[in-house]
């Protein structure tokens, strides 16, 4: 039996982290190229330092004049996203910004793999393991720590966007030991909290102070307790911040993005990666499942892993792990997810509708626990397979 009394930690960082400015860069990238063509191909990488910005990787559009075209909206798109993210420092402000813009036609050869012809269908963008993780502890399904850390940092971002608390600035961190009992989560045992402030003159005492009732107001009432321990901006003064601050790349926050540690991670980043890609819609799609058959109440908990060979449509494998609180056996749930789910990568990305510009959004406070949105963005959240999944055991 699994331990139903112990403290788990996940941390967050928020939209000005310098890898998250990456990751939306790539990521509007991607969205630019799906809106002129939803089968566009795209591999975006970023780099960001002081005063620098460099975007490499490849692209691919049916209309090579098209492709030529976007190539020139590239340094548009950037600074559109310096500049919601917010920075406006000496040493990384939008409209100064230096961006070196290296993205280049798709390789021939992986095309070939993935694209479907006379006699094979569409393949996978890539060989890779990719898992997908829900809990019933939260309603979201997802895990507490990472759930309240993502929640943490939007209330912050949303504050200091609308001008309520103009004296925090776009970088910061956080990070939540949560006490659980009886296998559910009770309280924090401890909160840590780093956020760049525009006031040079702000103590750690001065930041905690804005901070604090935001970080109370997140939780669930009675989580934070005398016995809690706080560490807001811990080393002092944090004003130098983002990319200026230390280097930023696409891809680098990979359990941040999913289930901040409480459940495995296959390796691969999403942001940048158009959905033929199954680093991203494979990952998106056993997030979808497992999420499912916890809404079907058919477990508590519950790990799905996908794996995928380069060129080959469908997965080589499916697994599932219900940690012991499943309702039905895990093999039972693995065959249900075969006869509910097209698992080609094809199948993925026409029933949760992929080939659309939704990925920009995603590069900050999560991929998974969001509220699917009306015009498709997290369609990987919906809990509809649930009736069908029932049906089959």
């Amino acid at each position: 039996m699994s331990r139903q009394n112990y403290t788990f930690t996940s941390e967050s960082v928020s939209e000005g982290h310098p890898d998250k400015v990456c990751d939306r860069i790539s990521d509007a990238v991607l969205d630019a190229f799906l809106a002129e063509e939803p089968e566009a191909r795209v591999a975006c990488e970023t780099f960001a330092t002081t005063n620098r910005v460099v975007i490499g990787g490849e692209v691919g559009l049916s209309d090579k004049d098209k492709l030529h075209d976007y190539m020139g909206r590239i340094d548009e798109i950037t600074r559109a996203c310096i500049k919601d993210i917010g920075y406006e420092q000496d040493k990384f402000h939008h409209e100064t910004v230096e961006i070196t813009n290296l993205l280049h036609e798709q390789s021939a050869h992986i095309a070939q793999g993935v694209d479907a012809a006379e006699n094979k269908d569409e393949g996978a963008g890539d060989q890779g393991i990719m898992f997908g993780y829900a809990t019933n502890e939260t309603e979201a399904l997802m895990p507490a720590p990472i759930q309240y850390a993502h929640a943490i940092l939007r209330r912050l971002a949303e504050v200091r966007k609308n001008g309520t608390e103009p004296s925090l600035g776009p970088d910061a961190k956080s990070q939540l030991s949560v006490i659980y009992e009886h296998g559910k989560p009770v309280g924090v045992s401890s909160i840590v909290l780093s956020t760049q402030h525009l006031d040079a003159a702000m103590t750690s005492d001065d930041v905690r102070a804005v901070v604090e009732p935001y970080i109370r107001e997140t939780l669930p009432e009675g989580w934070i307790s005398a016995d809690t321990i706080w560490h807001v901006n811990p080393t002092g003064k944090f004003v130098i911040g983002g990319p200026d601050g230390d280097a930023g790349l696409t891809g680098r926050k990979i359990i941040v993005d999913t289930y901040g540690g409480a459940a495995p991670h296959g390796g691969g980043a999403f942001s940048g990666k158009d959905p033929t890609k199954v680093d991203r819609s494979a990952a998106y799609v056993a997030r979808y499942l497992a999420k499912n058959i916890v809404a079907a109440e058919m477990a508590d908990r519950c790990t799905v892993q996908l794996s995928y060979a380069i060129g080959v449509a469908e997965p080589q494998s499916v697994y599932v792990d219900t940690h012991g609180t499943g309702e039905v056996s895990d093999a039972q749930i693995e065959t249900a997810i075969r006869e509910v789910m097209d698992l080609t990568p094809r199948g993925i990305r026409t029933k949760l509708e992929l080939n659309k510009p939704i990925f920009q959004r995603t590069a900050a406070y999560g991929h998974f626990g969001r509220a699917p949105e009306a015009d498709g963005g997290f369609s990987w959240e919906k809990t509809d397979l649930v009736e069908a999944l029932k049906a089959t055991v």
